[in-house]
């Protein structure tokens, strides 16, 4: 070989495998995915057409945003700020950031606006219970009346300009548990936008947020849970996009006991589990908190009081299921909805 062609042909190779480096490292993948646990749940996240080192790096910062409102907002951490609200109840004021009043806050206004069917305050009746806890029991109705007196969201009082939050009666507790997941999902879901992501699914124990559309150029296919069934098995599904769409449902923890069947959402007037003909309700809006906080309080609504704060409402649509496997859907999911299972009704179609 012509020993001046030699190092032509070299640079060429070099050229080639420089070339082939950079088509790998900035190869886009299908998708990328994280699962974690935190705030009492398994959680999942899916990005789309993203490279695999970037999509790294914003799953990581999603598992930081799940863990600061895990350490800020559980009852289960001890040195978390409800934690230390609860252990302050009745005693002062405690300092807490911009995510913990924000929510709280929130929290108030649904209570308000459900004729306080949601209440942040239920602490001691859901200690109470233990209802997916191995302490689970059901209480005496001695028991249920003296904790009840302490179930008053009216009693969280509030400071604007200190942020602090104090609970007015001693041995008070809040729970944020009907609400917390869904500001974890509204936050990752603004977080992933400012990182101009273009595709993705959040899962948070069943509280979903879709971002965008799919690789396909097709919205996000969601499917409603069968409340009859074990968690997976679906009776139909919604098509979504930037949108979220949350379900409370009574097959999600449960205590069984003297052939009777107790579900986990507990009536704050009553300190019972709510008692009606709903099996499940899911809630479709583009903020995954109300969508949180509306499906536990639209259940202890009842289908006709939920269906009419939902009509009174501007972008937020429900699905509300019977146990006689009946399905009532709010007027904008009317036509959009796909029932696939024939033993479950659309009565209001």
């Amino acid at each position: 070989m012509n020993k001046k062609k030699l190092p032509l042909i070299l640079i060429l190779i070099i050229v080639i495998l420089s070339s082939l480096h950079l088509l790998i490292t900035n190869k886009k993948e299908d998708k990328i995915s994280s699962t974690y646990y935190n705030l009492g749940t398994i959680n999942e996240i899916t990005l789309y057409n993203i490279k695999k080192e970037h999509g790294k790096r914003i799953l990581k910062e999603c598992e930081s945003i799940l863990i600061d409102i895990d350490n800020k907002m559980s009852c289960q951490i001890s040195y978390s700020e409800i934690s230390k609200i609860n252990d302050n109840a009745g005693i002062d004021y405690v300092r807490v950031s911009d995510d913990t009043f924000k929510v709280i806050k929130e929290a108030i206004d649904f209570s308000k606006a459900s004729n306080d069917t949601f209440d942040i305050s239920i602490g001691p009746i859901i200690d109470l219970w233990g209802i997916g806890t191995d302490n689970a029991k059901v209480p005496t109705k001695e028991d249920i009346q003296s904790k009840l007196s302490l179930v008053n969201y009216k009693n969280i009082l509030l400071d604007e300009n200190t942020h602090s939050v104090k609970l007015s009666k001693k041995n008070m507790k809040i729970d944020l548990g009907g609400i917390a997941k869904g500001y974890a999902a509204d936050k990752i879901y603004a977080y992933l936008k400012e990182e101009n992501l273009e595709s993705a699914l959040i899962n948070l124990g069943g509280n979903i947020y879709a971002l965008g559309i799919k690789s396909n150029n097709q919205p996000f296919s969601i499917g409603i849970q069968d409340p009859t069934k074990a968690r997976g098995n679906s009776i139909g599904n919604i098509k979504i996009s930037n949108k979220s769409v949350v379900t409370s449902g009574i097959y999600e923890r449960y205590l069984e006991f003297n052939d009777k069947i107790y579900h986990h959402m507990l009536d704050p007037h009553t300190g019972y589990p709510f008692d009606n003909n709903l099996s499940s309700v899911t809630i479709v809006s583009d903020t995954s908190m109300i969508c949180d906080a509306l499906s536990t309080t639209t259940f202890g609504l009842g289908i006709e009081g939920g269906m009419k704060l939902i009509d009174d409402m501007d972008g937020v649509d429900a699905i509300f299921i019977t146990k006689d496997k009946k399905v009532y859907l709010s007027k904008n999911l009317k036509g959009s909805f796909n029932l696939t299972d024939t033993s479950f009704t659309i009565v209001n179609k």
